[in-house]
């Protein structure tokens, strides 16, 4: 049994995951699939294998919005100097006006991190004014937050930008960009089998192929922030994407922003990573709530892609980021090696 396998059997019976895959590739290609355990912890539950779907939750965040937006700025449909009060109307105040569409890629608006604005609001207009009455947590650019209501308001000005619905846009970029990729917002009655659960319901219940994430969910399934689905293969053809394309130094870039470690939309690598050590100081990465993550490395050329639903069947387990950090050592020592991971 290798490095790699170990490290998900013991996260497995430590109960961190029921199940899991993992891609790894170039540019040019996949290199390696490792899948292990199962859905649930049942001992009857489907196997963990390659047509497996995971919620993605904020890997949402750079596989489609970020995305979406560089494509806009390429096509100049945007700009990332745009100010957010061009593209939404509701942004108004003296204290915001110099926001732009960069400092919500790189989670410097001032916005807070996080609001259950589930509990009040849903659809689109309501979620809309909910943000742009929100109090700003500090002057923009002052500092960084990890803002879900700050990528939220990427998702409602890119629609405004293209004049389309955010999942009409990205089901358009994916059929154009990645081919035949299972990815998607609202995953569709065949899919379902597949589905890996998230968090049980209040009832008990298995929540599956419903978004776990509690805002996305208010705004139909369809955000800016999570509601993707996906199998790790599709991910991987998503990595390969950011890796060919001509958007990929722009956007790999990190901030000037005081403190920050991020770049647009994307999160570089420092010590305490989600990605370990082994990557090099060019990586960029993204994790997502429901035990997801994909980490690009452009320097070494090659990219890892983790699913899981570590929030089976409760959100309050723990290990998840001593796991991650532990299997990106494995897999990217393994691919040293020999290029794959058995």
């Amino acid at each position: 049994m290798n490095a790699v396998r170990e490290i998900l059997a013991s996260a497995i019976a430590k109960g961190v995951f029921p199940g899991a895959i993992i891609e790894a590739g170039r540019a040019s290609g996949p290199l390696s699939t490792l899948t292990a355990g199962r859905q649930t912890y049942h001992p009857g539950a489907p196997a963990v294998d390659a047509a497996t779907i995971y919620d993605l939750a904020s890997l949402t965040k750079v596989i489609g919005t970020t995305a979406l937006i560089a494509g806009a700025v390429a096509a100049d449909r945007m700009r990332l100097n745009d100010r957010v009060g061009h593209w939404v109307d509701g942004w108004t105040g003296e204290e915001r006006q110099a926001v732009t569409v960069r400092d919500l890629l790189e989670h410097a608006s001032g916005l807070p991190g996080h609001r259950p604005y589930y509990e009040s609001r849903h659809g689109r207009a309501s979620f809309e004014i909910a943000i742009c009455e929100e109090p700003l947590d500090y002057p923009p650019r002052a500092r960084s937050i990890y803002s879900d209501p700050g990528f939220m308001l990427l998702g409602f000005a890119l629609e405004r930008a293209a004049g389309a619905p955010l999942d009409r846009q990205f089901d358009a970029w994916r059929d154009r960009e990645l081919g035949p990729a299972e990815v998607r917002y609202g995953p569709p009655a065949d899919w379902l089998a597949r589905i890996a659960p998230t968090e049980n319901t209040p009832a008990g219940e298995q929540r599956r192929g419903q978004v776990h994430d509690e805002n996305a969910a208010a705004l139909g399934g369809v955000a800016a922030h999570a509601g993707l689905f996906g199998t790790a293969e599709a991910v991987g053809r998503c990595a390969r994407w950011w890796m060919q394309s001509a958007s990929l130094p722009l956007f790999a870039t990190k901030t000037t922003v005081p403190g920050s470690s991020r770049a647009l939309g994307w999160d570089t690598m420092l010590p305490t990573s989600s990605c370990g050590t082994q990557l090099s100081p060019a990586a960029i990465g993204h994790t997502g709530f429901t035990g997801t993550s994909l980490w690009i490395d452009p320097a070494r050329d090659v990219y890892v892609v983790i699913l899981t639903n570590r929030v089976h069947p409760t959100r309050d387990g723990d290990g998840m980021q001593d796991a991650r950090r532990a299997l990106h050592d494995a897999v990217v020592t393994a691919l040293q090696a020999d290029g794959r991971l058995e």
